[in-house]
Order: C-alpha cells, then structure tokens, then sequence
C-alpha cells in the first residue's frame, strides 16, 4: 500500500516516526507534519485541510495522528465512493487507540487499524457489523482475494443476510479453501458466484465476483500514440469479452520505459506498468512468435507475449498487431482463500 501518515502535534510526529519503522517494511510510507513539529524526514504542512485535499486521492491510506473531528472535517469534502476512498485511520498522538474511520473494508482500514494497535499496542475501534460480530464480510473476502464485485447492492444484501443468520450459497470456477460457517456449497437463496460468465446465475440473488488477474504485454515502436494502444486493447478485450477491470499488471521491455503512450495507458487504467530486460524475457518459457527484427531492435525475438507471461500466468491470447502496437494477453492461476486478509 502506499500510504501517508499526518500528524499536527510533537508528540503526533514522533509516533508517526514509529509507525512508519514497521510499516515500511511492507508498504511505500510518507510523513506529513505540521510545520512547528516537523523534521528533515518528513514534507510540512500549514493547513492539514489543504493538505489532504492535495494527496486524498494519491494513497491508498492515510493514518491521522489528531483529533478525530480535524481528520473527519479533513476529509468530508472528498469522499466519494467506499470503492474509490482511500482507508483513514486516526490515531490519539498518545497511541492508546487506533480507529478505523473510512472504507473500513474495501480500502483495508479495519485490517490497518489491526496492524497498528498489534504493533504499538492500542485498542483497535472497529465498527463495522461483521467484523464487530467475526462474520463473513463479502467485500473484505473480495478485497482480499482481489475479486471485482460487480453489483455493491447485492454485496450489501448479502452481507446482511449474513448478519440475518442466513447461509450463503457459494460456487466458484477457481480452487477454493478455508470456507467460514457461514458458506454452503449448498442451494441458498442468497449466493456468491466467482467466475466469468456474466450470464450464470446459479441462486435467486447471485452476486458475481470476477477474479483480477489478467496479466497485458504490450510492444510498441517508438512514440506510439496512447490512443493506439488503448484502441487495440479495448478491441481485443471486446473480442474475448474480458473485463477490462480485470487487467492486474502490464508488461514490457525496458527499452520502453519511457514510452509516454504505455504510461499514459497506464494511468488510463489503474495499473503500474513492469519493465523487463531482453534477457529476463528470453528466459521465459513457452512457445512465442519470433521476429528477427524485433530481435535486433530489442534484445529478444518477441516482446508483448513474453512480457505478458512473465507478468505472470499462461499466455491466453497471442500477439495481435495494430497501428506499430502489439497486445497479448496471459491469465494468471489463483486459489481463493477465505482467511486471506488485507494487509
């Protein structure tokens, strides 16, 4: 996760120096303190209200060392969605609590606020229903197991029916393991469907899940166009009726890093691209189309297959061309497990 921790006071600033101690170990962290207790390591501010309105959509968390009504007047105006938001935790500068204030389940401020109070030894305040009560929670299982939920009312229903007592159907095209009690592989009225087939709905009120785990390779000649790229990556997505939503890495070779039409696709998207050397393509194994030429350009026979592959999986869709862009596509193998946890 990339995440920010703000504090307004000296004691504030030197607990967000321990929390991020530990948590760097796993996740992208950056201090922000208020300026008259501020230090060299961290960027200083004049208005926390200004400054989360600067960098409320650029982390996937941000952790408030303050009162809870200063991060809950911060952050009002920018809420959205609880897909979209980022986790807020708050803390008290004495670290005797840890709260989880925003997107609690999608954004993994419940599993942060964990995190936190085992580290430095706070009271975790976790509010949401199914985690007050230890029960299945579809959106932290799909967080988690990085599903895309489809249809959030029908999430909602389920997890009240959860709260109701109600078994939930389940029946999943991928490995599975770990289920809680609450799960029946049985005939329920309320159900969850893992898989692809938009059209399948196996119980009354069917909430699908579609697994993130596509995996693009990408070639280009030099200063191809964003538009050419994105064109031809929405026409295969439409061919093979894939989710675009479903791309988790994109791939190429390090000769185009700098390719401005890559990363604005990119950005387009959602996903961090990966760049890898010819050699670390040539290594992969599988059977590609070769091109001599692409070769001596390059470093190795075939970019957008292997960087797709090497992105993870088994190549699905070769080479398609279009306009100096090629496209692959590879699907990357997963086990659903329902103890997986964000964070």
């Amino acid at each position: 996760m990339n995440i920010c921790i703000i504090s307004v006071t000296n004691n504030g600033r030197i607990l967000s120096l321990k929390l991020k101690g530990f948590l760097s170990d796993n996740h992208k962290v950056q201090r922000y303190c208020f300026k008259r207790y501020t230090d060299d390591s961290a960027i200083s501010f004049n208005s926390v209200y200004t400054i989360v309105s600067g960098i409320f959509s650029e982390y996937d968390a941000i952790i408030f060392i303050s009162a809870c009504g200063i991060a809950v007047r911060a952050i009002a105006p920018h809420i959205k969605s609880k897909l979209t938001d980022p986790a807020v935790v708050v803390l008290d500068e004495g670290g005797k609590f840890a709260i989880s204030l925003l997107s609690g389940h999608m954004g993994g401020a419940n599993g942060l606020t964990s995190l936190i109070s085992e580290h430095i030894g706070a009271v975790p305040v976790i509010t949401t229903a199914t985690d007050t009560g230890g029960k299945f929670s579809p959106d932290s299982f799909a967080k988690a197991n990085n599903l895309i939920i489809t249809d959030m009312h029908k999430a909602k229903l389920i997890a009240a029916a959860v709260l109701n007592g109600e078994k939930i159907g389940f029946l999943c095209n991928y490995p599975f393991k770990n289920p809680p009690a609450e799960i029946s592989e049985n005939i329920c009225k309320y159900g969850i469907y893992i898989g692809i087939n938009a059209d399948f709905k196996p119980f009354e009120l069917t909430l699908q899940l579609v697994p993130k785990n596509i995996s693009i390779g990408i070639g280009c000649k030099k200063n191809s166009s964003f538009s050419a790229i994105y064109s031809l990556f929405l026409n295969i997505m439409n061919k093979y009726s894939i989710m675009p939503e479903r791309v988790c890495a994109v791939s190429s070779v390090d000769l185009k890093a700098n390719e401005s039409g890559i990363l604005e696709f990119c950005r387009k998207i959602g996903v961090n691209p990966t760049f890898y050397t010819p050699e670390e393509l040539a290594r992969v194994k599988g059977e590609f189309s070769g091109s001599e030429f692409v070769k001596k350009i390059t470093g190795v026979d075939n970019v957008c297959e292997r960087s797709a592959v090497c992105g993870g999986g088994r190549l699905i869709i070769a080479k398609n061309s279009a306009n100096g862009v090629t496209v692959a596509v590879a699907e990357r193998e997963i086990i659903i497990d329902f103890e997986r946890k964000i964070l």
